[in-house]
């Protein structure tokens, strides 16, 4: 019987792959090199090298950021709009807001649109507000928009979105219809199929984004899926979602919007189960790749959930964690501006890497300072399977970071990390401070290959009491996936004041949502035993722009539940409530079908002698009286249980080194967590 789970993660730089045995809960981590230019086959050789017999995985799990990239670099299909007639150029004009960053840049212009205005065609057919219908869609007019877009200008991927359509969607459908019938050949995105709420613009924009990325997509599962079966595959073949949870490869290519921030996610579930596994109800997610990092709220266990991303300054809308993403990696570029030391948002990727990769990288990176510092040994990198050239690495630092401006090596090396620590100060910020949460209150999880790396110092600059580091932290996010659910969400918009709304109306919207969502999981071969529903109201004060998600129980919906439960979470987040009259936004519902979630593991524990895991010392840069001090070096693998050491110290575990600066402590806890105290709370 087939008892191994597989999950895999791409990154900027490297691909991560995790393997459970269900029968022994025994975990193994190997990592390969991300393969940009054909990204099926670095996950097929992180597979390998595992060396799993793919005929005993009942279940493979992938998280990915494609389709992502595949909007960042351009690289998507000719796409096309088809909308009504006189509204061509909703997704063109979008909004006149200007992103925070920007905010005083007088000079910023938008990115590139992903549709020229050639691409885009409007039709005969129109309906009022309340979903009417004003003029009756002709056929004829959508069959010439499409034969003028497909066979003379060229488009392969079209998105088909009218206005006030999440009311009724059947002009819609209709005109999916006609195109793939005259062009069974094109892809075809309909926006009520992806999303059914208000704003035209947005939903405008979710729909051409899925229909810009869904062939690709599509090309990448359907290799992957062939790459596995010929090594002997036949199990389930799960994606990760953005806003947690999976869907079958099946739907995920169907609905790839959904799966542009499904790497990131993996680690958030994992981090919520770590929070409960723990009794951390409040926690910050630490995660740096090899491209950027990310950072997330746990609150009370469970993430911060948001029902908009934002690709460039493209909104999508779909259900996502509310996660800060800055581009500060492993890979990311230290370079000069104007006489300034700046660290990314460029960064060396996987091709050609970081100099000391030795891969023809000659701009010296975050990596490549942690080399020059002392915390990465270039002989023992991921293991001793690839070694790195500390030479290469100090001497760039020295020629264009050192030299002009007039410092010594070391002191170079910090100020990367210094520049980078300030940029990750201001993501958390974001998510913390500006938000009214408190950082001293959380403790920080710590992953990513580099997250242990920067999170002490991070931990030492805002005054947070704990960083966690777990198991394999560079393979984080993949062990999240293993106990990521089936989840399906479903949306209806019904604009209505709450003391207003029809509450049989809105009992009978909420069916059909949870119809949909049963449906979906059923599909994807959930037990009705197994599926939970859950219904929530997105809920504004009349006349206000932004709204709050309150949860509502599955009887009949109690206004004055749901006024006191908004009321609660309105004073959470800005410090007040008031007497206003409520608006309901969106009726919501997340159908999640449970998955059985691997057991922490409990070793033996030791004798607090950390002593059998110590194999020697190294000199590297100490934050704490900024200077390069001897280093105890410890084998993560060899700590047990109960064990503590003080800093300064390195603790290795081949794929990542947590950095313990003097005056800091470290525990080890009963799953084999270190746990990282600040001075003042350190024993």
């Amino acid at each position: 019987m087939p008892h191994i789970r597989l999950a895999v993660d791409i990154g900027g730089t490297f691909v991560d792959a995790m393997e459970l045995d269900t029968r022994t809960n025994r975990v193994r981590f190997r990592k390969a090199s991300t393969t940009p230019a054909r990204p099926w086959e670095g996950v097929l050789n992180a597979v390998e090298a595992l060396g799993t017999d793919l005929a005993d995985v009942e279940l493979f799990i992938h998280g990915t950021t494609l389709g992502l990239n595949a909007v960042l670099e351009r690289r998507g299909e000719p796409t096309g709009i088809i909308t009504n007639d006189g509204f061509r150029d909703i997704f063109l004009l979008g909004r006149g807001n200007v992103p925070a960053d920007r905010m005083y840049d007088f000079q910023y212009e938008r990115p590139e649109s992903l549709v020229r205005r050639g691409h885009t065609a409007g039709v005969r057919g129109r309906l009022d507000y309340k979903g009417r219908v004003v003029d009756e869609l002709d056929p004829d007019s959508v069959r010439e928009a499409a034969r003028v877009l497909v066979e003379e200008r060229g488009v392969r991927s079209l998105a088909v979105c009218f206005l006030h359509s999440f009311l009724e969607p059947a002009h819609e459908r209709r005109a999916a219809e006609i195109i793939r019938a005259a062009h069974p050949d094109v892809t075809v995105s309909v926006s009520t199929d992806i999303v059914r709420e208000y704003r035209e613009y947005e939903r405008t924009s979710t729909t051409v984004l899925d229909a810009y990325i869904r062939p690709i997509f599509e090309r990448y599962v359907d290799r992957l899926e062939t790459g596995l079966a010929e090594r002997g595959f036949a199990g389930r073949f799960l994606i990760m979602r953005s806003g947690g949870g999976s869907m079958t490869s099946a739907v995920a290519k169907t609905s790839p919007t959904h799966t542009v921030l499904s790497g990131p996610a993996g680690g958030i579930v994992g981090a919520a189960y770590v929070a409960e596994a723990l009794g951390r109800d409040n926690l910050l997610t630490f995660d740096i790749g090899g491209t950027s990092l990310d950072t997330c709220v746990i609150e009370r266990g469970a993430a911060v959930a948001a029902y908009e991303a934002q690709l460039e300054h493209f909104p999508l809308l779909i259900p996502t964690y509310d996660i800060r993403t800055i581009g500060a990696g492993g890979g990311s570029i230290a370079h000069l501006d104007r006489g300034l030391l700046k660290v990314g948002p460029q960064s060396a990727g996987a091709d050609p890497g970081p100099v000391c990769y030795g891969r023809g990288g000659t701009r010296p990176t975050v990596t490549d300072a942690a080399v020059v510092l002392g915390y990465v040994d270039p002989d023992k990198f991921l293991g001793g399977a690839m070694g790195l050239s500390g030479q290469a690495a100090a001497d760039a630092l020295r020629e264009q970071i050192a030299e002009p401006l007039g410092l010594d090596l070391p002191a170079a090396a910090a100020g990367v990390f210094d520049v980078l620590l300030a940029k990750t100060v201001g993501a958390v910020r974001q998510i913390t401070v500006e938000r009214g949460h408190d950082p001293r209150v959380f403790s920080l999880l710590a992953f990513g290959g580099a997250g242990p790396l920067l999170a002490p110092l991070l931990a030492r600059e805002m005054g947070i009491p704990e960083v966690v580091v777990p198991y394999a932290p560079s393979g984080f996010s993949a062990w999240g996936m293993l106990s990521a659910d089936i989840v399906d969400d479903v949306s209806r918009t019904v604009m209505t004041t709450l003391d207003d709304a029809d509450l049989t109306a809105l009992a009978e919207v909420f069916g059909d949502a949870e119809a949909e969502a049963g449906a979906s999981l059923a599909a994807q071969g959930v037990p009705a035993g197994l599926a939970v529903l859950e219904r929530a109201m997105e809920v504004r004060y009349l006349g206000q722009e932004h709204s709050l998600t309150v949860p509502v129980g599955r009887g009949a919906v109690d206004p004055a539940a749901v006024r006191a439960g908004f009321e609660e979470l309105h004073h959470a987040r800005y410090g007040h409530s008031m007497d206003n009259r409520l608006q309901i936004l969106n009726l919501r519902v997340r159908g999640v079908g449970r998955t059985e979630r691997p057991e922490l593991p409990r070793p033996a524990a030791g004798d607090g002698d950390p002593a059998q895991a110590l194999t020697g010392r190294r000199d590297a840069y100490d934050f704490g009286v900024r200077a390069v001090v001897p280093f105890d070096v410890y084998d993560r693998a060899a700590l047990e249980p109960g064990d503590t050491l003080t800093g300064p110290a390195l603790i290795d575990e081949g794929t990542s080194t947590t950095v313990v600066h003097s005056g800091q402590r470290v525990r080890v806890d009963p799953h084999g967590h270190l746990l990282v105290a600040l001075p003042e709370n350190g024993s």
